[in-house]
């Protein structure tokens, strides 16, 4: 646990609750959320921001403010390949809110986690 509340990875990776809460935020809405997990089936590769746009049914420019918000978040990175923006999602900062989340319930009884690292690992 690093310092008022923050929870570190190693020595590179720290997560703040405001962090985490925005990160939260950003997946909160349906559309977000579902565009996050479809770039996470996606990696490391990642999706072209019309294969999104297209997934989602909505509009480029109302997709756009949901991924500025998932960008926003530390949630979504892009990059230029070609004429095309490759989006995928930032595993590191999942990993980290993943950890911010569960560390604590896990303190002194680690079988408390078990069946969650059972779920994520048949997967």
């Amino acid at each position: 646990m690093g310092i008022a509340g923050n929870i570190c990875i190693g020595y590179s990776r720290c997560m703040e609750q405001d962090s985490a809460l925005e990160a939260l935020a950003a997946l909160s809405h349906p559309t977000r959320l579902d565009a996050f997990r479809l770039l996470v089936r996606h990696e490391p590769v990642g999706l072209p921001t019309g294969a999104l746009v297209e997934a989602s049914g909505l509009s480029q420019s109302t997709f756009s403010t949901h991924l500025a918000v998932l960008a926003r978040a530390g949630l979504v990175s892009a990059e230029k390949r070609g004429r095309h923006q490759i989006q995928r999602a930032r595993i590191d900062t999942l990993r980290v809110l993943m950890t911010f989340l569960a560390k604590d319930c896990c303190l002194g009884s680690p079988e408390l986690c078990e069946p969650l690292l059972a779920d994520l690992t048949c997967c």
